[in-house]
């Protein structure tokens, strides 16, 4: 069984509002903030209204292709109208969701240097690295599985079956 850690809500919001601060002395200046279905999509909200930044999403935790790739491939369009965006998820962990959607947008045509990613938690072991983070771990050391405010609702055994999906993770 994995440890179960709690994110309160004051350590979200405030990694909420790093991650603002990170977006809002860059030079680089996203058009849109792109919340990552699931787990993206509160802290996308929530960063919205922390920097003014209009939002949409893409729905990829629920593994129905045509929902991804459809959404994935206007997003690429508007990067070659100039938009820049910024894609939110809670944490990177294995890299799997991040190197999955370069590599879509990649296909689809977005312009290199128009996509950049954010997450909340960022996994130095990770396959894919990020732009922006508000923590960093090491998977070799910290094995937690994190469970965001929006996750505490859920009962504990969908919490075990979703860190058992990669064991790697917390094993």
């Amino acid at each position: 069984m994995p440890i179960f850690t709690p994110i309160p809500q004051e350590q979200f919001v405030a990694h909420v509002l790093a991650l603002a601060d990170q977006i809002g002395v860059d030079r680089w200046a996203p058009s849109y903030l792109i919340g990552i279905g699931r787990g993206g999509l509160v802290p996308t909200t929530f960063l919205s209204h922390a920097t003014g930044l209009p939002m949409l999403s893409v729905d990829y935790s629920s593994q129905v292709e045509e929902f991804v790739e459809g959404a994935l491939a206007r997003l690429a369009a508007r990067t070659q109208g100039g938009d820049k965006l910024l894609f939110v998820d809670d944490i990177n962990d294995t890299g799997g969701t991040i190197g999955r959607l370069r590599t879509i947008l990649a296909e689809q045509g977005a312009v290199a240097g128009s996509i950049r990613f954010a997450t909340l938690i960022d996994n130095v072991r990770s396959a894919q690295r990020v732009e922006y983070h508000a923590e960093t771990i090491d998977r070799a050391i910290t094995k937690d599985w994190f469970v965001f405010p929006w996750e505490a609702v859920a009962p504990q055994s969908k919490l075990a079956d979703d860190a058992a999906a990669v064991p790697e993770r917390t094993a």
